[in-house]
């Protein structure tokens, strides 16, 4: 063979052998590696956010301090999805206690706003649910009292060391991400009529910021400097406080000081359930983490590794196992402080799956809950942090829908959240609204651990669509092999029976609810569904935003991956 035959042999066999390779990336639509550092690790949907969590690492604070800071940020860089008006919640693996320890840090509802003052309010503006737009929607934001029980737990830098870089960047501004910019504008354009200092606050001459535009809230870098110096007191029982409370008086709202005062986080035991050797965590009580371990409980019977990706076979399996475990998220799920009983032990229980999972069938099942009005919608963030000590934090924040109620008390420099909407007025249901109880959440931070060390610690923002989001994640790195930005990567797909389909599906809908998916999806898999009664759609849909930190302990290395979808970024060092 002559050299020129030869270098063209190679050449095409090089080619081959790349192509190859790229589509065995495509296969799984990968955006990137996963980060890889042996120090600590920050992932978020907001870059300039990741990188203040790796800031307070580097000067020596743990992944708790860490979760603070990067939350604080976010408020500020990512209102669309969070702040201090709203609620959060965390699962902690600390190093030192060798376990998981779970924060329940959401706000109840005014204590002098009655069930039945509730209905007379909603029948004078003629609703028959809780209006998102309302201050009826508003319970008390249980986000800062949140971080001073996570600091007082396990922090170890000081407040006002954690929460500068935040105030620094509320005062001197900092450029608006592509993704929150362009959902900043959507919400200044519905929330800017609202009472308060809304436009004030989060509008630049009456408008959301521009991508790269330089934004600032020194109303909220004071907030900041007032939690730092005089401590969560400054939020509940001091200025703040009074300031929500006169607005709350002049705005007819029912939140008062001594709801603020009254007002508790919780630590509890999480919720747990195995699943193929790995530990896989949950808050449980009035959110729907618990779904996440039903759906797994029921998949554990069925070898999805050997049906393969997205194969049809699995797809039906997993839509038929959040069909169910959704179910019962409708019937169930509420605060148990109000609901004795409520049998969170028995649903996550392997007897209870094999129950549930003896009703699949080859063909879709047409019977399913109906959903909460408002359920499938809601903007949040999600944040992982972990340390060079070991130590790993999965925390989720939330508004519920986007800004919130767009309701600004003057100087504050946040908006309310209004989870309350999420109440149910049917007075047989666990979930029924009462004064001084906690409203049902959709969001939910997850963490595994493997032979009773940390794992995983993963969330998938995203309303009703979480934890089918939890789902799809941990099936594809345990059942498929992925990595954990392949998994973040691939296509998702999502169920729900709170939708408004096509006209052309509009009577093809029944009972069964709609499954719809990216639209890189082979249309061979769309239509082998179809063949088993589902109904799928193709684009569209809100598939939520990912991030995660997964440890290897054998090579002592973090990895991390963050949602291709958004502005998000993995960090480590």
């Amino acid at each position: 063979m002559k050299p020129v035959q030869i270098l063209i042999f190679l050449t095409i066999w090089m080619n081959g052998e790349l192509m190859a390779q790229i589509d065995r990336q495509n296969e799984r639509y990968v955006t990137r590696s996963e980060v890889i550092a042996a120090n600590g690790m920050v992932a978020t949907s907001q870059p300039l956010a990741a990188q203040v969590g790796l800031d307070i690492l580097r000067q020596g604070g743990n992944a708790i301090d860490a979760a603070i800071a990067t939350n604080a940020a976010m408020g500020l860089m990512e209102p669309t999805g969070n702040g201090i008006g709203g609620d959060l919640f965390a699962l902690v693996w600390h190093e030192a206690s060798g376990r998981v320890h779970a924060l329940n840090a959401s706000g109840r509802s005014p204590q002098g706003l009655s069930y039945e003052q509730l209905l007379g309010e909603l029948g004078l503006i003629e609703a028959d649910s809780i209006p998102p737009s309302s201050l009826l929607s508003v319970s008390v934001p249980g986000a800062v009292d949140g971080w001073f029980e996570l600091h007082e737990r396990f922090g170890e830098l000081t407040m006002d060391c954690i929460l500068q870089p935040a105030i620094d960047y509320a005062e001197d501004g900092f450029p608006v991400s592509e993704v929150i910019a362009s959902a900043w504008q959507r919400s200044a354009r519905i929330l800017s009529g609202r009472a308060g200092a809304f436009v004030e606050t989060f509008t630049i001459d009456g408008r959301g910021p521009e991508k790269g535009e330089i934004f600032r809230n020194p109303d909220l870098g004071n907030t900041y400097r007032l939690l730092a110096e005089q401590g969560r007191d400054a939020f509940y029982r001091g200025e703040i406080a009074r300031k929500v409370d006169a607005f709350m008086r002049e705005h007819d709202g029912y939140l008062r000081f001594e709801d603020f005062d009254e007002h508790r986080s919780e630590w509890h035991e999480p919720l747990v359930a195995s699943y193929r050797g790995y530990d896989v965590y949950q808050i449980g009580q009035n959110n729907q983490g618990t779904a996440v371990l039903q759906m797994l409980n029921i998949l554990e019977g069925y070898d999805l590794a050997s049906m393969g990706f997205n194969s049809p076979e699995a797809l039906h399996l997993i839509i038929e196992a959040k069909k169910l475990a959704y179910e019962d998220r409708a019937k169930y799920y509420a605060d148990p402080d109000f609901t004795a009983g409520l049998p969170f032990e028995m649903l996550i229980s392997k007897e209870y799956a094999a129950e549930r999972r003896a009703l699949i069938g080859e063909r879709a099942l047409k019977r399913i809950a109906g959903s909460v009005k408002g359920l499938k919608d809601g903007d949040t963030i999600y944040l992982t942090t972990a340390d060079r000590h070991g130590n790993m934090v999965s925390l989720i924040q939330s508004n519920f829908r986007g800004m919130g109620t767009g309701f600004v008390v003057p100087g504050t420099g946040f908006s309310f959240q209004n989870r309350g909407e999420l109440f149910s007025l049917d007075p047989a249901h666990p979930n029924v609204y009462a004064p001084g109880k906690r409203p049902f959440h959709t969001i939910i931070p997850g963490f595994v651990t493997r032979n009773e060390r940390p794992w995983f610690s993963l969330g998938v923002m995203g309303g009703e669509f979480q934890p089918i989001g939890h789902v799809q994640i941990l099936v594809n790195i345990i059942d498929f092999g992925m990595n954990i930005q392949e998994a973040g990567d691939a296509i998702r797909w999502l169920h729900t029976n709170s939708t408004e389909p096509t006209d052309a599906f509009l009577d093809m809908l029944e009972d069964g609810g709609l499954v719809r998916f990216e639209s890189q999806i082979d249309p061979q898999i769309v239509e082998a569904l179809r063949d088993r009664g589902h109904l799928v759609e193709i684009g569209g849909g809100f598939y939520g935003r990912y991030q995660g930190i997964l440890y290897h302990e054998e090579k002592g290395v973090y990895f991390g991956a963050s949602e291709s979808r958004a502005d998000g970024q993995a960090v480590g060092y």
